[in-house]
């Protein structure tokens, strides 16, 4: 997990996390204010969320960059298999393999977040964000260079391009390039949360009280 944090002088803080946990005990010591995951908080009975649906419309072309989250059921899965199963009989679909592979991460979400955590932890889309930052959605896929050129342009008129550069070559042990320049969108995506001048998509709630929202 690559984290951005702002500390008291204004300068980024590039981590590499390896959990959730030490994010929720800045939370609850309240060091961190606000802080955005790309993870999804909130999971419905059947169906799609909302706020995915609503993310997908927004990115247009870039919307295969969003999950839909999956039906709760599916956290009692241990194989594929069984996850697919689990996901048609709530939901009449299967779920990706790329999911899947993040099963794990929702789950521990899951397990950490509840709706007094939810005032200070958000779920975000970096696509998204980046789209509202740079006021449509981007050309190119994060992976290519011509995407990552295009990020880091319009992350360079919040942070500045010579900050993002200092975190980027190299990017940190254990994180890649196209991973600094989301979390730096997420902390973009947290400074606006904390001043109430973010985009909410959804917002609707779970079966535990948690708002099923992106915000950008």
């Amino acid at each position: 997990m690559v984290t951005v944090s702002r500390d008291g002088d204004g300068e980024a803080d590039v981590r590499v996390l390896p959990d959730l946990h030490a994010v929720m005990a800045r939370i609850d010591d309240g060091t961190l204010t606000a802080a955005a995951i790309d993870i999804p908080i909130g999971l419905p009975p059947a169906g799609p969320r909302r706020a995915d649906v609503e993310a997908r419309r927004q990115l247009g072309p870039r919307r295969s960059s969003v999950f839909p989250a999956p039906v709760r059921a599916v956290l009692a899965a241990s194989t594929y298999e069984e996850a697919c199963a689990l996901s048609r009989a709530a939901s009449g679909k299967a779920i990706s393999k790329q999911l899947f592979n993040i099963l794990p991460k929702i789950r521990e979400v899951d397990q950490l977040v509840t709706p007094l955590r939810q005032q200070h932890l958000f779920e975000m889309c970096p696509e998204l964000s980046l789209a509202v930052l740079h006021g449509a959605p981007m050309a190119y896929a994060k992976t290519t260079a011509a995407g990552r050129a295009e990020r880091l342009h319009a992350l360079s008129n919040v942070f500045g391009r010579a900050e993002l550069e200092r975190h980027l070559q190299p990017a940190p042990p254990g994180a890649k390039t196209d991973d600094v320049l989301d979390a730096f969108a997420g902390a973009w995506t947290a400074r606006r949360f904390a001043a109430a001048a973010h985009l909410q998509l959804g917002g609707d709630l779970d079966g535990r009280g948690l708002r099923m929202e992106v915000v950008a």
